[in-house]
């Protein structure tokens, strides 16, 4: 392994911050529906994002919103990951390549949910979450893609159900950064409080703190007992 020696070196996570952002900056929701000559800004919750699309436009079209998203959350960081796996902070054993994957993340989510492009409103980030730690968590062994993906089913089964999208995909979230926070101790335990492994943990807090509040009116509408409910069976019976 290589020292890196971020003293030296901050301007690169610099630049990083910057293309992330402005990654996460590109909405497919507004794109897609452009393409369907409409805007998803101005048509259902107003909402750019899954769920408004699959309402508007039908199940088929919010899968392909989604899964744009998702690997619009998780390229960068798989890319981060491979430029930086053979580093280590200097004076450490905390790989670069575990710190630059949700550095990556929170940036386009940031980017996502406050695009300048789009006045700073944009949408609530679920899906580019999904995918940042469906692929950060395949970096760790490959065969976590099934797994994540059951989860992501296990998810959908739940939104089936229950019909609380958005409950359903915060809870998700949470899931997934447990499951990331888990790995994370297991590798650094004895080095809990150094501050890059704090660090790492502040990061995946941050996704979770961003998702949840940019869903803050959902869950007021959802104790109110008036949160729309989401039915996937009208979603994929809709037809546009």
């Amino acid at each position: 392994m290589k020292a890196f020696d971020l003293s030296q070196n901050w301007w690169q996570f610099v630049i990083v911050a910057i293309v992330c952002y402005l990654i996460g900056c590109f909405n497919f929701a507004l794109l897609i529906s452009r393409f369907k000559k409409r805007d998803i800004t101005k048509i259902g919750s107003g909402n750019p994002g899954t769920m408004n699309m699959s309402r508007e436009f039908g199940l088929k079209v919010g899968v392909l919103t989604f899964f744009c998203d998702a690997f619009k959350g998780g390229i960068p960081a798989l890319i981060g990951y491979f430029i930086y796996r053979d580093f280590v902070f200097a004076g450490t054993a905390v790989f670069v390549s575990d710190f630059i994957r949700y550095f990556c993340g929170v940036f386009v989510i940031i980017g996502h949910i406050f695009p300048v492009t789009m006045h700073f409103k944009g949408g609530k980030g679920i899906a580019s979450t999904f995918g940042l730690f469906w692929i950060c968590l395949a970096c760790e062994n490959p065969w976590w893609l099934l797994i994540g993906f059951g989860v992501f089913l296990f998810i959908v089964l739940f939104i089936f159900l229950t019909e609380w999208g958005s409950l359903g995909s915060l809870l998700g979230v949470t899931g997934f950064s447990l499951w990331q926070a888990v790995v994370f101790y297991l590798r650094y335990g004895v080095a809990t409080f150094n501050a890059y492994v704090v660090c790492l943990y502040m990061l995946i807090l941050a996704l979770n703190v961003l998702t949840w509040w940019a869903h803050r009116a959902n869950l007021v509408r959802l104790f109110a007992g008036e949160e729309r409910h989401t039915s996937i069976k009208k979603l994929a019976k809709k037809k546009q």
